[in-house]
């Protein structure tokens, strides 16, 4: 077992991909499970070894055949216990087909896992020395849970740990540099409007880049992008960033803000609108766009929010959202660092770009909770991305929202509603997606929150 280790930005992911690439080309991947915060199913731990069973399973046909067996004795086994899982389809499919094999798993930190020791590490170490012909290769942020899992007693003597945020400060610089000056030359190469000269960019620039990026894969990745953005030529991105005065050397954190900061203000500078009015409409997107709890598309992020124009908005923001060209496909952070800037009021310092996460999960429940109510009837046959979204997830985005904050009296009127006139045909609609449990778990969702704001309450009127 192989543990590529290191804090957000320092470039796990993308040696992942690339490793996962080459192994691929070499037949030596058997398969892969890129976990991600952002989408339902790639942040849960059920779904991770039947993913990896089905890959090998499409790779290897002794492994098809044995699977094949399990499947039609129980056909539910995807949805039994992480244990159970992992012995019925993973590794009896491998000891009985003995298939030397790569498996590769992304980001685990991204899983939502409750355990004191990864739930998943935990699984492996009851069964790895069951399957000595497979090798695996884990990338995650060292995180106490992640940490303790590797220390459990069977994975500590067969895992190798390389800390990405250890590596000699010299060779990750050198590896950085190496980035820009390749990525700039292909830039130049490609783009008709760049007028790059013979000198340009000299050595001091890429010297002066890699400073800023202090060590940061996330920040050359980014700057990258920015270049590579249609909105304005690669010189005139190039001149901003280098004569940018901060100074980001030993400030990793502070760079990718001061970057990112620098990237948001020149897409305000773009959309030719009223400043408090661009102000306004892009806390509501990008707020949205980074803190609904599975990814929409531009197109369902206007109907949800009843915003026009969402491309608009998130025009020149393509260096920091993977914005496809399809309107209906989902937009997402292209790293997570840019959302944990944005929600941090100690890192993002300027207030015309903090996102509250109170005051949008607010403005995302009661966009929910009006959608519903507007669309909501019986025998609905069009439902769409956005309604759909709305009866999944508003339970979850009211549970963001403290008892204390001032706005309960008007979420408590648009809940009640909800409940007077579209309970029978939001139950319909989880129907019919296939979604009737989530109906169980959002009322426990709005119970716990009744809960706590009595409690809250209670406390204000000196009752505790």
């Amino acid at each position: 077992m192989f543990w590529l280790n290191g804090l957000a930005g320092t470039g796990k992911s993308t040696i992942a991909q690339t490793f996962a690439e080459i192994s691929f080309a070499d037949g030596k991947l058997g398969a892969s499970f890129f976990c991600s915060r952002d989408f339902e199913d790639r942040n849960n731990l059920q779904v991770i070894f039947p993913t990896l069973a089905f890959q090998l399973a499409y790779r290897y046909l002794p492994f098809r055949e044995r699977l094949i067996q399990v499947l039609r004795a129980n056909p539910d086994v995807g949805q039994e216990s992480l244990c159970s899982q992992m012995e019925r389809i993973v590794v009896g499919p491998l000891k009985a087909s003995r298939i030397r094999t790569l498996i590769i798993i992304d980001a685990l930190d991204e899983c939502k896992d409750e355990e004191p020791a990864s739930a998943i590490l935990s699984v492996l170490s009851r069964y790895v020395n069951k399957i000595p012909h497979v090798k695996l290769f884990i990338t995650c942020r060292p995180e106490p849970w992640i940490r303790s899992g590797f220390r459990l007693e069977s994975l500590r003597p067969i895992t190798e740990v390389l800390r990405l945020h250890d590596v000699q400060r010299s060779l990750v610089d050198t590896d950085i540099k190496l980035f820009f000056r390749t990525r700039l030359t292909d830039i130049a190469k490609t783009r008709s409007d760049c007028d790059f000269t013979q000198d340009r960019p000299s050595p001091s620039d890429i010297n002066i880049l890699c400073k800023k990026a202090a060590g940061l894969f996330i920040y050359a990745s980014t700057i990258i992008k920015l270049l590579e953005s249609r909105n304005h030529t690669p010189t005139e991105q190039l001149d901003r960033i280098i004569s940018h005065t901060h100074s980001t050397a030993h400030e990793g954190q502070s760079g990718i803000g001061l970057l990112y900061t620098q990237i948001m203000e020149q897409a305000i500078d773009d959309m030719d609108l009223d400043t408090e009015e661009v102000h306004s409409r892009f806390r509501t997107v990008v707020g949205a766009v980074i803190l609904v709890l599975n990814p929409l598309s531009a197109r369902g992020l206007s109907d949800l929010l009843g915003v026009p124009s969402i491309s608009t908005t998130l025009y020149s923001l393509h260096s920091l959202l993977l914005v496809p060209e399809d309107p209906g496909v989902p937009i997402q952070a292209f790293h997570k660092s840019f959302p944990d800037f944005l929600t941090d009021p100690l890192w993002c310092k300027d207030k015309q770009f903090f996102v509250d996460p109170v005051v949008h999960h607010v403005q995302i429940l009661l966009s929910c909770l009006d959608l519903m109510r507007k669309r909501l009837k019986r025998n609905i046959c069009n439902i769409g991305e956005a309604l759909k979204y709305a009866c999944c997830f508003w339970t979850k985005h009211l549970l963001m929202i403290p008892g204390s904050t001032s706005c309960i009296e008007e979420v408590e009127r648009g809940i009640n509603q909800f409940f007077t006139t579209c309970l029978p045909y939001w139950i319909e609609v989880l129907a019919l997606t296939g979604n009737l449990g989530t109906g169980v778990h959002a009322i426990n969702d709005i119970e716990q929150w009744c809960a706590l704001v009595s409690a809250v309450q209670k406390c204000l009127f000196g009752l505790c």
